[in-house]
């Protein structure tokens, strides 16, 4: 793949997890702006969201975030990034940070995380775009998620070929060189179709 102009990073707005984690989003955020790759993420200011937007600009990178009305006016919206567009529901959010991205990589987070993830996998499946997916599996984190995945791959709910719609990669230093190998985007940007 030529190198993704834009990545959305799908991740954890809590700012109770692990240590590990939070360097981890440090250590991306740095590697987007230092490869001048920009950065779409959720506008949040709080939690692993925060911190890879905040370590994407102190590295002089361009950060996008795109937050709804109502968690804006809940005061965790991003106010110091490059660009913050304001959404009125959280599918038109979904729906922004889609066409603005490249590519998309997940780090560790909650419920929220896990729909983004599961939504771009889904709409790829369908053949609704072909953007590259990468799981970072910090320490194992998503590992029941990955079985989960293979559970309905065994109980025949999915087919083998959904391995194929993501990539995972053990750590924040794999990510680019994963995005590198992907192979460009064979579908054309389908997203009237959302």
């Amino acid at each position: 793949m030529v190198k993704p102009r834009s990545v959305c990073v799908y991740c954890g707005s809590s700012d109770r997890g692990p240590p590990a984690h939070r360097d981890a989003a440090r250590r991306l955020g740095g590697l987007l702006a230092e490869s001048g790759i920009e950065l779409v993420f959720g506008g949040g200011r709080v939690g692993l969201m925060g911190i890879v937007a905040d370590a994407a600009m102190a590295g002089g990178g361009r950060v996008t975030g795109i937050i709804p009305d109502h968690l804006l006016r809940a005061e965790v919206g991003h106010a110091r990034v490059s660009e913050l567009l304001v959404v009125p529901t959280m599918h038109e959010r979904k729906e922004a940070m889609f066409r603005r991205s490249d590519a998309f990589v997940v780090l560790p987070g909650g419920a929220g995380t896990l729909d983004e993830t599961f939504e771009i996998l889904t709409w790829r499946q369908l053949r609704l775009h072909d953007k590259p997916i990468v799981i970072v599996d910090l320490g194992g984190y998503w590992r029941p998620l990955l079985d989960l995945i293979e559970r309905t791959i065994e109980t025949n709910y999915a087919r083998p070929a959904f391995r194929d719609l993501y990539m995972v990669v053990p750590d924040i230093d794999a990510v680019l060189p994963a995005l590198a190998a992907s192979p460009p985007p064979a579908l054309p940007d389908f997203t009237e179709k959302l």
